[in-house]
């Protein structure tokens, strides 16, 4: 039996990136940080309901540089993915799917992630958490 020479499958050096599949990638790896973050807040209800030495504990790490960084990402991770879910929706409802709609929502969604998170620390700021 001959072997047949079959093309190989293009992978991520073939292709160029694109918004569609930046926003595909991102809204997974947005959907896995949310579920971390999730463990973060079990995390914090449980000490809060175990005792102040817990919950000293849990307020000392969210209140380091590296707690904030964590909830600021977590805070991020979470609008991305309201924001491109409701993204999704529209492709539910069959609207949307012509190219330049998809790379406009596509922009849409990452800028509106990016300013619903900073205007929420800065509000978030202004009343002194």
């Amino acid at each position: 039996m001959a072997n047949i020479e079959r093309p190989l499958s293009p992978h991520l050096q073939i292709y160029k990136p694109q918004i569609t599949m930046v926003t595909s990638i991102t809204h997974r790896i947005t959907g896995v940080a949310m579920g971390v973050g999730t463990l973060l807040l079990a995390w914090w209800l449980i000490a809060a309901a175990t005792g102040p030495e817990a919950f000293a504990t849990v307020s000392a790490f969210i209140s380091s540089w590296f707690g904030r960084l964590v909830m600021f990402g977590f805070t991020w991770a979470l609008f991305y993915h309201l924001c491109n879910g409701i993204r999704h929706l529209f492709w539910d409802s069959g609207k949307g799917f012509e190219l330049p709609t998809m790379r406009k929502s596509g922009m849409a969604a990452i800028v509106g992630s990016v300013v619903l998170t900073l205007l929420t620390w800065v509000i978030a700021y202004g009343m002194g958490a």
